[in-house]
């Protein structure tokens, strides 16, 4: 038997994700015309002898969430959990916190996996090979291949990164609970010495994978799967991208088809001579006749006026590296907004004949001239 848990974060989060986070918590961001969070659910239900998928996160409970769960269960019939952590846990805390939840009914192994990634999800893969390296060890790590540059460099650099996909025996909870002790204890020093009270978050990633592999306990897959972070609103159009481009494989009915010449939209009113390019539109918006729209994110019940452009930078990685990843984008640099694509929040107005580039747009704007490289409020 087998569980899976999905590390949603919480609303302090998504920073960058803001305007569209306002309406929608980050995870249940369309991506490829469904949730973000769908995509891991898909992979995880159709893994054999997947019994439950547990979401882990701060979010309060609410109606969105709620509504979600309820439709992939039925979808996808399987169990869902949604796990509330009393605060911001760290990777390695939040599954401490709710281990007797994990392995209640006695799963073999678990996989653990961020929402903030899309990926193939190669979790059979990654379970054959948990299988064929024996018992000696409690977690593999999906990596990937990434080249960077480092002058110099004092000690070995490996060329592989985490992907934020793991699979764990109920061991690693042992290892979990030694730091968990020891941290206690520097909590209870520091609270005695400077009455300062430390958070209890424990990292998977800095304070128990480098132990685990110094004991030879940890083992990594690397994956030659398409796999990206989506952290800001500009890498949800790059990984919409990947996902599109798998779905001629896995699902050809998400795609538009042409009828009677012309293709079949769902959702959104697009008028004649309209050009949309590596963009997301999402429900309810309408693109007037002969508007342009590059590179951006146009938000719920917006509306783009005829002959009208929203323009924004792509952050895509370097085209010509096979191993690169799309970069964390910074919201301002040099003093200024850092050019990247351009967002509308929900029920923006962009009338006819004007101009948006690079810039984000608050939801509820009316807007009445052209704008470049700002945010408006």
């Amino acid at each position: 038997m087998l569980k899976a848990v999905i590390l949603i974060g919480g609303p302090q989060k998504g920073t960058r994700f803001r305007p569209l986070s306002f309406e929608v918590p980050k995870p249940l961001f369309p991506v490829a015309g469904v949730p973000m969070l769908q995509h891991h659910i898909e992979a995880c239900a159709q893994v054999p002898d997947m019994k439950e998928i547990i979401l882990t996160g701060f979010f309060q409970p609410n109606d969105e969430l709620n509504r979600f769960i309820s439709s992939a269960q039925q979808e996808f019939k399987i169990q869902i959990r949604y796990l509330q952590e009393f605060a911001a846990l760290g990777t390695g805390g939040g599954i401490y916190h709710f281990r007797d939840q994990i392995l209640s009914g006695g799963p073999a192994a678990f996989f653990l996996m961020n929402a903030d990634v899309c990926s193939e999800f190669p979790l059979q893969e990654m379970l054959r090979f948990h299988r064929q390296h024996g018992e000696n060890h409690c977690g593999v790590l999906l990596g990937t291949t990434v080249l960077h540059f480092v002058e110099k460099p004092s000690t070995f650099v490996s060329d592989i990164i985490s992907c934020g996909i793991y699979l764990f025996t109920p061991d690693i909870f042992g290892h979990i609970g030694n730091i968990f002790q020891r941290n206690q204890q520097e909590r209870i020093q520091e609270e005695l010495t400077n009455g300062k009270q430390m958070p209890e978050v424990i990292r998977l990633e800095q304070d128990i994978f480098t132990t685990l592999a110094g004991q030879k306990k940890l083992f990594v897959y690397k994956t030659q799967h398409f796999w990206s972070q989506i952290k800001s609103a500009g890498s949800a159009i790059y990984a919409s991208r990947l996902y599109l481009k798998q779905y001629h494989k896995t699902h050809p009915e998400r795609l538009a088809t042409n009828q009677d010449g012309t293709p079949k939209i769902i959702g959104v009113t697009i008028g004649g001579g309209v050009r949309v390019r590596e963009s997301i539109v999402l429900h309810g918006a309408v693109l007037q006749d002969h508007c342009c729209v590059l590179n951006s994110i146009v938000g719920w019940d917006s509306t783009v006026g005829k002959w009208a452009r929203v323009e924004g930078t792509p952050s895509d990685p370097n085209p010509n590296d096979p191993y690169a990843k799309i970069d964390s984008e910074t919201l301002f640099r040099d003093g200024g907004l850092t050019p990247s694509i351009t967002i509308l929040g929900c029920n923006v107005n962009i009338p006819s004949e004007v101009i948006i580039r690079n810039s984000i747009v608050l939801p509820h704007k009316d807007l009445n001239r052209s704008f470049q490289n700002q945010i408006i409020l």
